[in-house]
């Protein structure tokens, strides 16, 4: 049982949301990253990434830490347990200041996650889970059990897409599915969040740009929660490894749609070269 990391996780994730509603009160500054200099960073992103790794090397100091904005060493694959931290996911919502961004901290043993706490600072929604002791969502003060839909039909299915952008793929995978309807969201955390809410069922990540600490707290919370989250072949994101890159995509689903959405999602993947055939 992990419940002392899951607490700690919780409480680091209110800590880190703190620091990050302070600089969105104010006229912040954005730079960009990455080899386009196309992935917008804010003082948020860093501040609230330095707290996170503090309180973690703090409690857990054998642990690993992979975070977002943190250099690392080729050591923290040696450990059993890694933290994977995404200390401002959704950084253009953040930008935009449509709220639609959270605070996502993930345990992976062994390569695989294991528990997740993600927190959208502006609401305070928490979503939280664990693997074999279940998740739930915690608002108002009030936790309550997720679970998420047992939609079967995929033309039951509702689809959630990124509200910054929407790939080409997107209506192409509604036709073939027959999914009628759409919901938009930010922050992969909160994505899934909409998913174990039972608000909608799916979530296609058609692309190589995500990496580990988009993942891992929301896998968590969502097998937590009865669903399925895997990469656009079908098989386990894999942690502890040297590339923290998420190259085959995200397929996260409802398990009683998964085997019906799998093949349909693998052959769009197969065709833009992310899975091979």
């Amino acid at each position: 049982m992990l419940s002392k990391e899951l607490h700690h996780a919780i409480e680091i994730a209110r800590e880190a949301s703190a620091v990050l509603l302070d600089i969105y009160a104010t006229d912040f500054a954005v730079d960009f990253k990455g080899s386009g200099q196309s992935d917008p960073v804010t003082e948020a992103d860093r501040r609230a990434n330095a707290l996170i790794v503090a309180r973690l090397r703090e409690a857990f100091p054998d642990d690993g830490i992979i975070a977002e904005e943190s250099q690392h060493k080729a050591s923290v694959f040696e450990k059993r347990r890694i933290w994977y931290v995404d200390p401002l996911d959704g950084t253009k919502e953040f930008v935009a200041k449509n709220g639609e961004f959270s605070v996502m901290i993930g345990l992976a043993v062994d390569g695989r996650a294991q528990l997740g706490a993600v927190l959208q600072p502006s609401d305070g929604t928490l979503y939280a889970g664990e693997l074999g002791a279940g998740a739930f969502v915690e608002r108002g003060g009030k936790r309550t059990p997720l679970a998420v839909s047992s939609h079967r039909e995929t033309d039951k299915l509702g689809l959630i897409v990124s509200r910054s952008h929407r790939p080409a793929a997107t209506d192409e995978l509604m036709r073939r599915l027959g999914i009628a309807r759409e919901v938009s969201s930010g922050s992969v955390g909160l994505k899934v969040g909409q998913i174990a809410l039972q608000n909608a069922d799916l979530y296609v990540h058609m692309s190589d740009k995500s990496s580990a600490w988009d993942t891992c707290a929301p896998e968590a919370v969502l097998i937590a929660a009865g669903g399925r989250f895997t990469d656009l072949a079908g098989e386990p994101i894999a942690y502890g490894v040297s590339d923290v890159r998420t190259r085959r995509g995200i397929l996260a689903c409802n398990a009683a749609a998964f085997s019906a959405v799998l093949p349909v999602v693998r052959e769009l993947a197969e065709r833009q070269g992310l899975v091979r055939p």
